[in-house]
């Protein structure tokens, strides 16, 4: 399931990272949904290289990196955007 959970794991951490860090950010859900994918895939990548896990599925680890990966996503764009 690799990508694929990836990516739907994204969406839903794009949602949790938007509510652990609200604000008036550019592009509303559109962009909250892209930045959660994004951070998904993040998430995983990292969570890979430093064997701290993958997002293979709904589990608790998997959310945890994607919502983490999410949250990073956030915080750099909200800087670029200043």
């Amino acid at each position: 399931m690799g990508i694929f959970s990836w990516i739907i794991m994204g969406l839903i951490a794009g949602l949790i990272a938007k509510f652990i860090m609200p604000g008036k950010d550019p592009g509303g859900i559109i962009i909250t949904s892209l930045i959660g994918i994004g951070g998904g895939l993040l998430g995983g990548y990292i969570g890979s290289f430093f064997g701290l896990g993958t997002v293979t599925g709904f589990n608790i680890g998997s959310i945890l990196l994607a919502i983490g990966g999410a949250v990073l996503l956030l915080i750099l764009f909200r800087v670029v955007k200043r």
